[in-house]
């Protein structure tokens, strides 16, 4: 029977490539699931011997402490270079889109907070 090693969602390309590279490295059976076409479900990389799961588990939580010192250490970089997205840099460079996104923000608060005042009459 097999089992569920990573789900899908929120994961990049780049590293569900890396993850399937690390599997087929290692020659560990894999398959996996595409995500619904509306977005229900997230798709998965699935083991396919679960007696395989430990030896699985242990590569992915290798491979994850590798890749989060890797990807602080790229941001750190960025960081120093000045060249790290910040609150004024998006602003600076997509201000009409920040805009947006506050005044969807204040909206929605509005609307949330406006009803109880408009049922009490």
């Amino acid at each position: 029977m097999s089992a569920q090693l990573l789900n899908l969602r929120h994961v990049t390309d780049e590293e569900a490539d890396e993850v399937r590279a690390l599997l087929e490295h290692h020659a560990i059976d894999y398959y996996e699931t595409r995500p619904s076409r509306w977005g229900i479900s997230a798709g998965a990389i699935w083991i396919a011997d679960r007696a395989r799961l430990p030896e699985a588990r242990r590569l992915m939580a290798a491979y994850q402490a590798e890749r989060g010192a890797r990807v602080r250490a790229e941001h750190a970089a960025a960081r120093a270079a000045g060249e790290a997205d910040t609150l004024w840099r998006v602003l600076r460079t997509a201000p009409l889109r920040v805009i947006g996104l506050v005044a969807g923000v204040a909206a929605v608060l509005a609307l949330s907070l406006l009803w109880p005042l408009l049922l009490r009459g």
